[in-house]
């Protein structure tokens, strides 16, 4: 089986890199012959981060991948990350996709929402519902979530699938039980853009929990404000994100309770898990399913449950520790790639006609 990957991004990007790229070996061992091609490179995702856009150079990635998808050949089957072309409508689309070929689309947030809730009217008469258009013409949707898999039904998709955004859990390990005293971790790993959303009102709060504990406030990718005595401002590593994972004591996931964020497959919750670190999260979306309540963690919407469920990880050790391994070990049961690997290679094979 020739399977053509048209992801959004290279491997910098997180969806691209954990919704397919992580997949590669287990669509070979299931005898399906990939081809990646992104539609954004490295170099695009580290200017958007940094804060700069050019324009003229956004117009070459669109012919780069008109080219690409010319110039590959006819495939069995099309993986498609979200959308072929953003910004342009699905009759586009359909004109250059190749035809007779069937398309497996796959969501791990609400894209959607950014064409029909954008604050433009035109925008949102001419693509609001051009995702759904995608999702209708699709023999298989492949949703991260219930909500993004509602999306497609409603759309009249023939197939859903639901498949979460999941770990390699041989990347990451539970670190060993500290001999000595050290300043407990309030961690939270993320993007730039996530962490002025969800984490910076959050600060102020975590800044005086932390000096009331003797504790630290661990970000990995945060940005946007200065590293202090309390706060720890990582740059993330792919190479090395397992590792700062494990050198926290709760992992946070806080998000609003808005369209968009109920989109979001709790990828940071699973990734905390992975490294035995208890959670705390906001109960939007996927989060709910994923964290169980007094278990592997503690699911909190007002500050003040924030305050009482950190305060109370930060001052029981034990509690920690049993809620960590709880977590590693539903990781492993429902949301690691080696769970997952075998199965998108079947859902992928099951959607080209025999």
């Amino acid at each position: 089986m020739k399977l053509l990957i048209l992801s959004r991004y290279d491997r910098l990007g997180a969806s691209s890199r954990l919704r397919a790229i992580q997949y590669l070996p287990w669509l070979e061992a299931g005898g399906i012959e990939a081809h990646f091609a992104p539609f954004f490179d490295d170099a695009y995702l580290e200017r958007l981060y940094s804060g700069k856009r050019d324009m003229a150079l956004s117009s070459r990635y669109y012919l780069n991948r008109v080219r690409k998808l010319w110039r590959i050949g006819r495939p069995n089957a099309i993986w498609l990350e979200k959308e072929l072309l953003p910004w342009l409508p699905a009759g586009v689309e359909r004109w250059l996709l190749p035809k007779g070929v069937p398309v497996i689309s796959d969501y791990d947030d609400a894209v959607f929402h950014r064409y029909d809730l954008h604050r433009s009217r035109m925008v949102r008469a001419l693509l609001g519902s051009k995702i759904d258009k995608v999702m209708a013409k699709s023999a298989l949707v492949l949703a991260g979530n219930p909500y993004l898999a509602a999306r497609a039904r409603a759309a009249g998709a023939l197939r859903i699938e639901i498949v979460p955004t999941v770990v390699d859990a041989r990347r990451y390990a539970v670190a060993p039980r500290p001999e000595f005293e050290r300043p407990q971790r309030i961690g939270w790993i993320g993007t730039p853009s996530t962490w002025r959303q969800y984490m910076l009102p959050m600060l102020p709060m975590l800044s005086a929990l932390a000096q009331e504990y003797g504790a630290k406030v661990r970000a990995v990718g945060g940005g946007g404000c200065r590293a202090t005595p309390a706060l720890e401002i990582l740059p993330w590593s792919e190479a090395e994100e397992g590792r700062m994972i494990q050198g926290m004591d709760i992992g946070l996931m806080p998000l609003d309770d808005s369209p968009w964020s109920r989109g979001k497959c709790g990828y940071k919750i699973i990734q905390y898990m992975a490294c035995g670190v208890p959670v705390v999260a906001s109960p939007v979306g996927v989060n709910a399913e994923i964290v169980e309540n007094g278990v592997t963690g503690f699911l909190a919407t007002t500050e003040a449950e924030w305050r009482l469920a950190i305060s109370r990880l930060l001052q029981d050790p034990d509690l920690r520790y049993r809620m960590g391994e709880a977590g590693r070990r539903r990781m492993a049961e429902r949301y690691s790639l080696q769970v997952w690997g075998p199965k998108m290679a079947d859902l992928l094979h099951s959607a080209v006609p025999r």
